[in-house]
């Protein structure tokens, strides 16, 4: 018998996961509740991963240059990429999950469109799992209750992941973030062509940043928070329209979104045969919010785990074979989550320190070294005496800032 592998979940992590499975011959059932979903997202990808996936153009609405950071006091610092090929992808997530998860489907994955409700945990080390789901093929929202039997699962299914639950894959903490799609003037959606804003602030976030990033025919205005913070998100959300006000005038509403954004991985990413992958996993970075690359690099690197150990799909991988797949993530990324978890302890603390913050984003050996790690997701070591003026910088900068704190 050939592997049988349901991945639930058919976003960036889910779609990918499927897609390399499906391309090694292996029995794939990709599981989305909602085929039309349009996840609330700022939809910022970086330019290695249009390469590294394979993404046509057609589905990048906006290609952004510049990026405004903006202090509390409205301090404005402007970040332009250096060279002319490079760019920071604007994206719809509808437009980007539906490509990725209809390329899975084209190369063999069986597409379901159904929602998860129980998930069946075999007693026997090389017995099946049972998915309990209602099958949405015949239009209706209740859906047609259906079992499936698979050898192993991928759970890519968000931060309320159903399949971390079933596995007990432990909590996490996670932030808020609250957004408004609005369609603008062609005069005012000039302004954001190829441009980008970020806000910070007590009056935008407590604790991370407010954002305007252009998609093809309006802007996604929005803000985050941590949980705690939560009852207050729609005060976040009209301090970033006020701030914002003067480049929105004339603006509609189109679309009213919110979502919770994990803040650190699960304490438990691999039970069984079960892996965790995505939102799911928490791979959210903190600082930048970023989610969608790493969505799609964690489905790939587990599935390719699948692909190896089962030798193709000739035989059953066990739970520590599939914990290769953490072993390596953790070792690729792990640093850039803790660089980034340390930045925004730092740098978000106070309206004192998100100066400070604005006014180390204008120098440009900063905005070299952040935009390289960003786009291409490596980080390129500066030379040493580069290296010593960031250094000297950020310690200018913390200092200036702990010297101007309440």
């Amino acid at each position: 018998m050939s592997l049988r592998v349901a991945v639930v979940g058919g976003g960036p992590a889910g779609s990918c996961a499927a897609e390399t499975l499906a391309k090694a011959g292996i029995e794939t059932y990709l599981i989305e509740r909602k085929l039309d979903n349009a996840k609330p997202c700022g939809g910022a990808i970086p330019l290695c991963m249009v390469s590294e996936f394979d993404l046509p153009p057609e589905i990048i609405d906006r290609r952004v240059r510049k990026m405004k950071m903006i202090s509390p006091s409205n301090i404005e610092v402007d970040i332009n990429l250096e060279k002319e090929e490079e760019y920071i992808g604007m994206c719809r997530r509808e437009v980007l999950d539906g490509f990725l998860r209809d390329r899975a489907a084209i190369l063999g994955a069986h597409l379901i469109n159904g929602t998860l409700y129980k998930l069946d945990i075999p007693t026997s080390n090389n017995g099946a799992y049972t998915l309990h789901y209602a099958d949405h093929s015949n239009g209706s929202i209740e859906g047609e209750n259906k079992t499936l039997q698979v050898d192993l699962v991928i759970g890519a299914d968000g931060a309320n992941s159903r399949v971390a639950k079933a596995i007990d894959a432990g909590d996490y903490n996670y932030a808020i973030a609250f957004q408004e799609r609005i369609r603008l003037p062609e005069d005012k959606m000039d302004y954001y062509q190829d441009l980008a804003e970020m806000y910070v602030g007590n009056d935008v976030s407590p604790d991370f940043y407010a954002w305007v990033f252009p998609k093809y025919d309006h802007v996604a205005v929005g803000t985050g928070t941590m949980k705690v913070n939560k009852a207050i998100i729609k005060d976040l959300q009209a301090g970033i329209r006020a701030r914002a006000a003067r480049k929105l005038v004339g603006g509609k509403i189109i679309k009213v979104e919110a979502h919770p954004i994990p803040e650190h991985p699960r304490p438990r990413r691999v039970v069984g045969r079960v892996a965790l992958v995505g939102d799911a996993a928490g791979y959210v970075t903190k600082s930048s919010g970023e989610g969608i690359y790493f969505a799609a690099k964690s489905g790939r690197m587990c599935a390719e785990t699948i692909v190896e150990f089962s030798n193709n799909g000739a035989r059953i991988p066990t739970s520590d074979e599939l914990k290769v797949y953490l072993k390596r993530w953790d070792k690729k990324y792990g640093m850039t989550y803790v660089v980034l978890d340390i930045l925004q302890r730092v740098f978000y603390r106070s309206d004192a320190t998100r100066e400070a913050f604005v006014e180390m984003c204008a120098d440009m050996d900063v905005q070299r070294l952040t935009f390289d790690s960003y786009l291409y997701k490596t980080v390129v070591p500066a030379n040493p005496l580069i290296q010593m003026k960031i250094t000297a910088k950020t310690i200018a900068s913390l200092l200036r800032g702990n010297a101007l704190a309440p």
